[in-house]
């Protein structure tokens, strides 16, 4: 049995286990003196294993397009946020309290550009 089962198992490690369960189905005369090792038990174990990776894939799949949806979400509201502010200063001016509420910064308050000094 394996130290850690709480890792998942490298892919390469599943392919040989599955053909190594596609081979034994060829051997005549198998019976496991444990009941769990029956080609019947193994079977279902599969199954129940293709059906675990199918619903993981389905939920991965749903949790993309749920990123998806929330980020596109998240980005109508930004540019919608933006141009609202661009209304508040379209309509109280750049100097105003209202455009300062809203998250910008008045023209007043800005500071006037400088040039660059050489230096020598």
């Amino acid at each position: 049995m394996a130290k850690d089962e709480t890792k998942r198992l490298r892919p390469a490690a599943l392919t040989a286990d599955r053909d190594s369960l596609t081979a034994l189905q060829q051997v005549s005369g198998y019976a496991p003196a444990n009941q769990t090792y029956t080609l019947a038990a193994l079977n279902t174990l599969r199954a129940s294993l293709d059906a675990a990776q199918a619903a993981e894939t389905h939920a991965a799949a749903a949790a993309a397009a749920a990123r998806d949806d929330a980020t596109a979400q998240e980005w109508a509201f930004h540019n919608a946020v933006i141009g609202m502010r661009d209304q508040v200063v379209a309509q109280f001016g750049r100097d105003s309290n209202e455009a300062q509420t809203v998250g910008r910064k008045k023209e007043s308050e800005r500071k006037a550009p400088t040039r660059a000094s050489k230096k020598s």
